[in-house]
């Protein structure tokens, strides 16, 4: 799952569905989960009774300021997404596989032989100032991705699948003309006419077609160059979900309180806050029950696993962490990656080498206590069998690594390597900021690399902060060389967003005919046969392994923290519509 930018959540983490349990004698102290393993833990907490009313407070984990940007087609940062959550609802309800459902705020359909996609906004469905989610409401999130004075980073190819999508970005169109809106714009009702359909598109996330709103009423009189910067998107958000931003502190809290034309139903809490709490602080928070909703660090908990009176709950996301290496760079007038074959890093086995000498097992286990742990491909375990179970990955040798550089002509020169062509090697590495143990752990891989002769340093001599580090990927900075950093996937496991060569959030700039083929095979029509698309993502696994552009590190289980008044909150996929009307709170202060 900015994702978190480090895990650059191109999908909506939202809060679970959640409710807060009367009174009982019979509390949870959970002092029982000192031994038990999180792997063993519930997905959801227990049912009891409920009351309606109170406060919920709910921990916001970073340790920079969230930017605040309350749009998906503009903000690709998870913080935003959690920050949004209470009223940031998706048009679409799944199932626990991810796969869509016609339960929520709209329906789907999809017609593979016309290649259209009809979405219907249900009746009632409507924002917090009251008016009626409409079909131009459908329609504008498209019209902000693709128009080019947004600068949205949602724009690539995958869209472009829309009719006239690209006509419009390039300015040769005044709309879009893939988007019917047939019984008009107030009508509930779009039909988007593409070149052909795609075998995720029946996955939320998918990435072909947009699964939020944007209320076209409020914001139509912003000009697409001003929309990420105004008001109305930062400090008065609208949304049509539950809850409504009733205080927004600039980076730091939102005050939410409930959405009194909420089609689910009005909802139970007064008030939801949700509050920046530094990494470092976030074990006392838990500890001294500042909040009721609160996810865990994994390198903290150990500080934090005996606590009182709390319900711990987790899951393995869809998400994980990567080691990047730059290799060209982002060309913005062509809207594509494009590789620098004199790239120093453009060097397959040295890529391979670095990776072979990174502990990862170890310092999961050193520094997180088993809750992060060691993972072999860039698709991960929950997506099933798209998981290339037989990939073993980069596993700790530094014999190979060395002999990997060896044969590749890496001589040593004293201390450190040069490079075949005689020349010196420094390898500018960025990461950034976190919590206490963040540093020791870049450290610890740093000390590896230098065992095999690389001289690697972080760039700017630090670890960098949170925006500034999104900000030296996104624009190529020449002082990174590789980085680390993550993704929040959306539940479709087509890495065409984050690895294809029109993908601007395809960081590590590389661009290869294999996988340009394999990508378009993995989302072609063929891959509708579920064996076929199986079939095409292991071999996408093998070739990324094998190529080394992204070299996988590591997930983790997710643990929340949950005050044991809480009930109903589950991280199921199907509790992940925003089911907020089912939160409550004993106990509580009004």
């Amino acid at each position: 799952m900015r994702k978190n930018k480090a895990l650059l959540a191109i999908s909506t983490i939202s809060l679970s569905a959640l409710t807060l349990a009367a009174c009982s004698n019979n509390k949870n102290t959970n002092n029982d989960n000192q031994s038990k393993s999180v792997s063993k833990f519930a997905h959801e907490t227990p049912v009891k009774k409920t009351k309606q009313g109170g406060t919920l407070k709910v921990a916001l984990e970073t340790d920079t300021p969230f930017s605040g940007i309350f749009s998906n087609e503009l903000s690709t940062s998870d913080i935003d997404s959690q920050a949004a959550s209470p009223g940031q609802e998706t048009l679409f309800d799944t199932d626990d596989h991810y796969r869509i459902t016609n339960k929520g705020p709209a329906t789907l359909k999809l017609d593979q032989k016309a290649s259209t996609i009809t979405i219907t906004v249900k009746k009632g469905v409507k924002w917090s100032d009251g008016k009626q989610v409409i079909a131009k409401d459908l329609e504008y999130p498209y019209e902000i991705i693709a128009n080019k004075k947004t600068q949205s980073e949602r724009y690539n190819t995958n869209i472009e699948n829309i009719i006239g999508v690209k006509e419009y970005h390039e300015g040769k169109a005044e709309t879009i003309s893939g988007i019917e809106m047939p019984d008009g714009e107030n009508g509930r009702t779009i039909v988007i006419h593409c070149k052909e359909l795609k075998p995720g598109m029946y996955n939320s996330g998918n990435r072909y077609f947009w699964e939020a709103a944007e209320p076209y009423h409020y914001l139509k009189d912003v000009p697409f160059n001003k929309l990420k910067s105004s008001d109305k998107i930062r400090q008065k958000p609208m949304f049509f979900g539950p809850y409504q931003a009733s205080k927004v502190v600039r980076g730091q809290s939102i005050t939410w309180t409930p959405n009194k034309y909420y089609w689910r139903g009005k909802p139970k809490l007064d008030k939801i806050v949700t509050q920046v709490v530094a990494s470092n602080s976030a074990s006392q928070a838990i500890k001294s029950h500042k909040f009721d909703v609160a996810t865990v660090i994994p390198t903290q908990w150990k500080q934090v696993k005996n606590t009182k009176n709390v319900n711990f709950i987790s899951q393995v996301p869809l998400t994980y962490y990567y080691l990047g290496f730059k290799v060209g760079k982002w060309d913005a007038k062509q809207g594509k990656n494009v590789m620098d074959k004199n790239s120093k890093m453009n060097n397959k086995a040295l890529r391979q080498a670095i990776g072979y000498a990174m502990n990862t097992d170890a310092v999961d286990k050193r520094y997180t206590y088993g809750i992060k742990f060691a993972i072999p491909t860039l698709i991960p375990a929950p997506f099933g069998d798209y998981f290339n179970k037989n990939e073993k990955g980069y596993s700790y040798n530094l014999k190979k690594a060395n002999a990997i550089l060896d044969k590749a002509g890496y001589k040593k020169k004293g201390k450190w390597r040069t490079q075949p062509n005689g020349k010196p090697l420094t390898i500018n590495f960025a990461a950034m900021t976190g919590d206490s143990t963040r540093e020791p752990i870049i450290q610890n891989y740093i000390q590896q690399w230098h065992k095999i002769g690389l001289n690697v340093k972080l760039t700017n001599g630090r670890l960098i902060e949170f925006n500034s580090f999104y900000d030296k990927l996104q624009n190529d900075d020449p002082k990174v060389d590789m980085f680390t950093a993550g993704w929040g996937l959306p539940s479709d496991p087509s890495p065409q967003s984050y690895y294809s060569e029109s993908s601007i959030l395809n960081y590590s700039r590389f661009v290869t005919p294999e996988n340009n083929k394999l990508l378009k095979e993995i989302d072609s029509q063929k891959a509708f046969d579920h064996q076929y698309r199986v079939k095409k993502l292991h071999e996408w696994q093998t070739y990324m392994n094998k190529e080394a552009y992204n070299i996988p590190i590591d997930s983790f289980y997710q643990i929340t923290a949950i005050n044991d008044q809480v009930t109903g909150y589950s991280l199921k996929p199907s509790s992940s519509n925003n089911n907020h009307t089912l939160w409550y709170k004993v106990g509580y202060s009004k």
